[in-house]
């Protein structure tokens, strides 16, 4: 009886309801907050083992390149019903590229780091301001009374922000002072207020960290579905190792990333090289060797 009149009592309230007026649902697709989704999705596939992540954060990033940008490979701000439109924004461009270089070290698909990077000059290129920092807005954005630059991290971290993380990520990659200068003149600026209003600069933190932490780069070279290679990848993603990149390559092959480039397979097994501020240690086959090198302990995953 009671499940009788409670199936009723739904009829008739879905019928009030729907003589009112529907909300309004915002249906727009934004670039900087699908760069943050790629970012969490691809971090996940690698914490969490999941394929079914990494594929999300894959299509994204796909559907990111291929719509969000304009004829001459400009990066737009907002897609919805099959158009994008607006210039992007300086936290769009950095944004993606953190969700780019996230998803590179976890599918190794050397694609997203070409994205990246080329995403990265434009923003030095376009948004870049001669005091310092960068502005955010572009540099043929409609004339504004101020141009903009904002510095505090809120809901979503600031451009400012996640460019000098994203610029300090690249400069491991690449080993370019040209990426790392800006960001850390910029940390240079800020460095008294971290202490002062952490809660407001939460994303300067992360990237302090990478410039001033214990970070480094590892490059993995071998067949990246062979049980070697996985091994050494394993130690190297079930280790907790904040402002470390990573790398890795089939062997012979050419690398677009530099941090690859001139290194190969030691004695037909998959190799990994490990290097602190250019500084680098004897390449390894053994996954407790790395282990060693990093300061980690090797841990096992399928």
């Amino acid at each position: 009886e009671v499940e009788g009149r409670l199936a009723a009592a739904r009829v008739r309230l879905l019928a009030a309801r729907d003589e009112r007026v529907r909300p309004a649902r915002d249906e727009k697709i934004l670039a900087a907050w699908n760069g943050l989704m790629i970012a969490a999705f691809a971090d996940a596939s690698v914490a969490f083992g999941r394929a079914d992540y990494q594929d999300a954060a894959q299509r994204a990033a796909a559907f990111t390149l291929r719509e969000l940008r304009g004829a001459a490979g400009r990066l737009l701000r907002s897609w919805r019903d099959g158009r994008a439109h607006l210039n992007g924004y300086l936290e769009d461009h950095t944004h993606v590229i953190e969700g780019l270089l996230a998803l590179y070290q976890a599918d190794f698909d050397a694609r997203w780091f070409e994205a990246a990077r080329d995403l990265a000059e434009e923003m030095l290129r376009s948004f870049a301001a001669p005091e310092g920092g960068f502005y955010d807005t572009r540099d043929d954005h409609e004339t504004l009374f101020l141009r903009p630059q904002d510095y505090q991290d809120n809901a979503v971290p600031s451009g400012n922000a996640m460019a000098a993380t994203v610029l300090l990520k690249l400069a491991a990659f690449t080993g370019e002072a040209r990426y790392s200068a800006p960001a850390e003149e910029m940390l240079a600026g800020l460095e008294p207020l971290f202490a002062q209003y952490p809660l407001a600069l939460g994303q300067w933190l992360t990237a302090f960290e990478l410039a001033a932490g214990e970070g480094g780069e590892v490059a993995v070279v071998g067949d990246l579905g062979s049980p070697d290679t996985r091994a050494l990848l394993n130690v190297v993603r079930t280790a907790f190792l904040p402002g470390w990149v990573i790398a890795a390559k089939e062997p012979g092959a050419a690398s677009r990333v530099p941090l690859l480039e001139g290194r190969d397979m030691v004695g037909g097994r998959a190799t990994a090289f490990v290097c602190r501020k250019a500084t680098c240690e004897a390449p390894t086959n053994d996954p407790a060797s790395l282990a060693e090198q990093l300061g980690a302990q090797p841990v096992e995953r399928g």
